[in-house]
């Protein structure tokens, strides 16, 4: 079973980050950073900032707790901003609403993370998933199987599909990947979420944790207060 239990923040660190929110700038940040992970780039776009004001945004995030950078898997030069884990559950906005909607998951070689995506968002009634890869395996990855298996899920008899092959017209489509994200560069109405690849280490504890992550992805996304299984 896992259970996902949001964290209790001391009253001080709850008073910086409100603090940190009360430049329109900054929570503009934060509530784009509620959907899915951007670059630096994207969150001047989209404020409108210079990056010597956008850099003092970020770091006053960052010293809140509020946000992190991490480094892409794809070009190594590149940084995608990211919410902390349990950060601002409390006081984000519903994001999107709790109907049920149809999700598509997309990562390079659709062997795990979004199969293991469209998995989670199934079981937890937010309605139906597919998943698809840009470059796909020949076989969902065992590991990937096995994580999936230890959270009562099933990918068994499930081949990885590409792109091609599916309905990107979903109602909300999803990049697990940034390889994939960087490859496709999707329109800006495609939601990333920059995760690692659990595959390159193979390890079960990496892929329990990449499918705990995308739990928590998928709760804080459809406005699930709690995902057990």
């Amino acid at each position: 079973m896992l259970r996902h239990i949001l964290g209790v923040v001391d009253l001080n660190r709850r008073a910086s980050r409100f603090a940190a929110l009360g430049d329109a700038s900054r929570l503009k940040i934060v509530d784009a950073l509620a959907l899915g992970d951007h670059s630096p780039g994207d969150l001047a776009d989209l404020t409108g900032c210079d990056s010597n004001l956008l850099a003092h945004h970020l770091r006053i995030l960052e010293e809140s707790g509020l946000v992190r950078r991490v480094k892409s898997q794809g070009d190594g030069r590149r940084r995608y901003v990211q919410l902390m884990p349990g950060a601002v559950e409390s006081l984000l906005p519903p994001v999107a609403g709790t109907s049920r909607r149809r999700a598509l998951f997309v990562c390079t070689r659709n062997s795990a993370r979004s199969q293991l995506a469209a998995a989670i968002w199934k079981s937890v009634g937010a309605g139906d998933a597919e998943s698809a890869g840009t470059h796909p395996a020949d076989r969902v990855h065992p590991g990937a199987v096995a994580a999936a298996g230890r959270l009562g899920l099933t990918l068994d008899g499930i081949a990885p599909k590409h792109l091609d092959e599916v309905d990107v017209d979903a109602d909300v489509v999803i990049t697990v990947c940034d390889e994939a994200r960087e490859e496709i560069e999707p329109p800006a109405t495609w939601i990333h979420w920059s995760i690692p690849d659990p595959v390159r280490s193979g390890r079960a504890s990496v892929f329990d944790a990449t499918a705990r992550e995308l739990a928590r992805r998928v709760q804080m996304l459809r406005g699930i207060e709690e995902i057990t299984w």
